[in-house]
């Protein structure tokens, strides 16, 4: 907070932080000094500062809001500066984080796109809000989704409590095909020290009939595409089966059920 509280009092009053720093100022978990965006009018006869990243871009009042006693831009707005300057990829991990710590909504979103259809960025801001989930839970399950759903997969369901046959909850699955019962879960660096849990965690889902696969972030940036092979190979599997046995007998699968 202190840092920009000093880059404010390099810039005019009319300047209002935006992009990440905006998003951090909503309370939204990212980080904003990487580098400090600022926001001007284009009018602004001011030059490049050190350490801040400069945006000169016309902007409404009603897009200027107080966030912890500084000025900045309305999440919506933020984002779209995010989607000036960032991937349609990370674009929409950052729009997760927004839509999961409840800073905007899917609806609001969609709203400030259609109020302001001509917007350098909004082309982009509306596939993000295409490919945006609330329920995602961290910036690397995003980023799996998105591998997912970007290959040309369909888009699994996200945070999915799964029951066994008595109604009891054996687990969360991060993403989720039910049709396939498959289960996708990302691995972080946290997984090391709840190991014991989550392996118990893995055979209760087993038990239940899900097939997990485990993918980390060397799968996610390094090799995005075995991951997408792997998961095809499993929902064609699946698909082909299920075909089969309706066409030999006709039988249907109880299965257990997923909220």
């Amino acid at each position: 907070m202190q840092l920009l509280e000093a880059a404010w009092q390099r810039v005019p009053p009319s300047a209002a932080f935006t992009g990440m720093t905006s998003l951090w100022l909503h309370r939204v978990g990212v980080d904003p000094c990487d580098p400090i965006e600022v926001l001007l009018p284009p009018g602004a006869g001011v030059s490049q500062r050190a350490g801040l990243a400069i945006r000169r871009s016309a902007f409404s009042a009603s897009e200027i809001v107080l966030a912890r006693g500084l000025r900045a831009a309305s999440v919506e707005r933020a984002m779209l500066d995010v989607c000036c300057t960032r991937s349609l990829v990370e674009a929409t991990v950052v729009a997760d984080a927004a839509l999961h710590a409840g800073r905007t909504t899917v609806d609001q979103l969609l709203a400030w796109t259609r109020l302001n259809p001509r917007r350098h960025g909004i082309r982009k801001l509306r596939r993000v809000v295409e490919l945006a989930e609330p329920a995602s839970e961290s910036p690397m399950e995003s980023r799996l989704r998105l591998a997912l759903v970007l290959g040309g997969l369909p888009r699994p369901r996200v945070q999915v409590k799964v029951r066994d046959a008595r109604g009891a909850v054996v687990g969360r699955i991060d993403l989720y095909y039910e049709a396939a019962r498959l289960g996708i879960e990302y691995d972080g660096s946290t997984h090391r020290d709840s190991l014991a849990d989550d392996d118990r965690r893995q055979n209760a889902l087993l038990v239940a009939g899900i097939t997990l696969l485990r993918f980390t972030s060397r799968d996610v940036y390094r090799d995005p595409q075995s991951v997408l092979r792997q998961v095809r190979a499993l929902l064609n599997e699946t698909s082909a089966g299920r075909s089969r046995g309706q066409r030999h007998t006709g039988a249907t699968s109880a299965g257990r059920t997923c909220t």
